[in-house]
């Protein structure tokens, strides 16, 4: 297994319990990029992404996110099918009753996770990458 894949797989051993507080493994520069659901956005730097997820968070409830499938795609990327649960703090809606299913793609470089793509729906990733079979 890579250091890279070891380094994405260490972050899910604590998201999985809804400890989204460190960021040793965040580069300075990080690129945080949301690229659907509720609340997409861009934010750069560590600051740029605290304030991001922070305010994406702050909509939620107990939100945990568990890995279902690693996959190295090259030296500098892993791929990641995730579920994730939470319930909406307002509306109270329950996701996990919906079954959700997205992705994660993290750009690594010297041991440092240098951008973050987050996905909510699993599909649009698999088509962002080339992965998904052509449609019909």
């Amino acid at each position: 297994m890579s250091e890279n894949l070891d380094l994405v797989r260490s972050l899910y051993a604590a998201w999985e319990h809804g400890d989204f507080g460190s960021a040793e493994w965040a580069h300075p520069e990080i690129e945080l990029v949301i690229a659907d659901g509720p609340a997409p956005g861009n934010w750069s730097g560590l600051a740029g992404m605290a304030g991001g997820m922070r305010d994406f968070l702050i909509g939620w409830e107990d939100f945990r996110g568990w890995a279902d499938e690693y996959c190295e795609l090259d030296g500098e990327r892993v791929f990641v099918l995730t579920h994730f649960s939470a319930r909406g703090k307002t509306s109270g809606l329950d996701v996990g009753e919906m079954r959700t299913k997205g992705a994660h793609l993290f750009h690594v470089r010297d041991g440092k996770v240098t951008k973050l793509v987050i996905y909510w729906d699993r599909n649009r990733a698999l088509a962002d990458l080339g992965l998904a079979p052509e449609a019909g």
